[in-house]
């Protein structure tokens, strides 16, 4: 079996050792490019593997800290972070999301009724009359957005 890198196959350094092991016991060698041929051979091999295994789970490890510190600050700086804009806003030159006007008066709209205890669907017919495609999912998204409650009615 051939593999570019380590860190590529497996989870784990625990991960790493294990599915070797299975290899080893079942007549297959593991060559890693990256760490030039066979790494299950022998016990220096092995030795080797358990160390290179340790420093790419480690360095996996740390590599999700930082992203996840990264994505933090982003939030909290109010910068959108990727997947579907929100409706009522549109990403701004600075990355942060801004509010679009004519969405946000939409959502005032959507939310208005909600009060008077219009269902979803006959909201999200309302906004397509509006110009708004929208569906009544995606109205139960606005209205849990903005603290509503957005259970259909029968």
């Amino acid at each position: 079996m051939i593999a570019a890198k380590l860190d590529r196959c497996f989870r784990s350094a625990l991960d790493a050792l294990n599915v070797v092991e299975q290899l080893k016991t079942r007549g297959v060698k593991l060559h890693l490019l990256d760490l030039g041929g066979d790494i299950a051979g022998n016990g220096l091999s092995k030795l080797f593997l358990t160390i290179a295994a340790a420093f790419a789970e480690a360095e996996r490890d740390r590599i999700r800290e930082r992203i996840t510190t990264v994505k933090q600050d982003q939030k909290a700086r109010g910068r959108y972070l990727g997947g579907k804009v929100p409706f009522g806003y549109r990403v701004g030159e600075n990355g942060a999301l801004v509010e679009h006007e004519a969405e946000q008066e939409a959502i005032r709209a959507m939310k208005a009724m909600r009060a008077q205890g219009v269902a979803l669907r006959p909201i999200a017919a309302a906004m397509a009359e509006r110009g708004f495609r929208i569906s009544h999912e995606a109205v139960k998204h606005v209205m849990a957005a903005h603290g509503i409650a957005a259970q259909e009615r029968p």
